[in-house]
């Protein structure tokens, strides 16, 4: 796997809930590529619970879209805008589980759309929640002018991510 660099980085302003390393409250989220596949290892908090115990739904689905998202970003080059998102829940996260594992990839694009795959796993590699993201993506040169978005690379080595 190849760590993919975060394009917005240290940008003055950037605060997503979902990949700003410096959002205190967010889910900070880091990715990487494996083939045709974005992934991501992320650590449950307890803050982030539904109930007792249970990592909350509505975050679960933060990680699944933010990951989609990402899958544009680095797999066609361009930045874009969740439309519609279907989540199914199999199975509860604890938050004192040690890890979560997140796949995602692209199914289909046609013109402007893009049909995205994601998939979390708890550390035991069990299916807890899938999620189908259409994504509506930008022309370049939009993605570059109003999400300053110019281009999503990975580092050059491989790395195993520390679980």
């Amino acid at each position: 796997m190849k760590k993919i660099i975060n394009p917005w980085k240290n940008m003055e302003g950037y605060n997503c809930f979902g990949c700003s390393p410096d959002n205190e409250a967010g889910v900070r989220m880091e990715f990487y590529e494996d083939g045709d596949e974005v992934v991501s290892i992320w650590k449950p908090r307890p803050e982030y619970q539904g109930w007792l115990n249970t990592l909350h739904g509505g975050i679960q689905s933060v990680l699944l879209d933010e990951i989609c998202g990402w899958v544009v970003f680095r797999k066609l080059q361009t930045g874009g805008v969740t439309s519609k998102m279907e989540t199914r829940f199999r199975k509860s996260i604890s938050t004192n589980d040690t890890h979560v594992v997140l796949r995602a990839s692209l199914r289909e694009q046609k013109r402007n759309i893009a049909i995205i795959e994601a998939r979390l796993y708890n550390s035991m590699g069990e299916l807890c929640t899938e999620a189908t993201c259409t994504y509506f993506t930008f022309p370049q040169e939009k993605a570059e002018k109003e999400m300053c978005f110019h281009h999503c690379d990975v580092e050059p080595d491989e790395i195993l991510p520390l679980i």
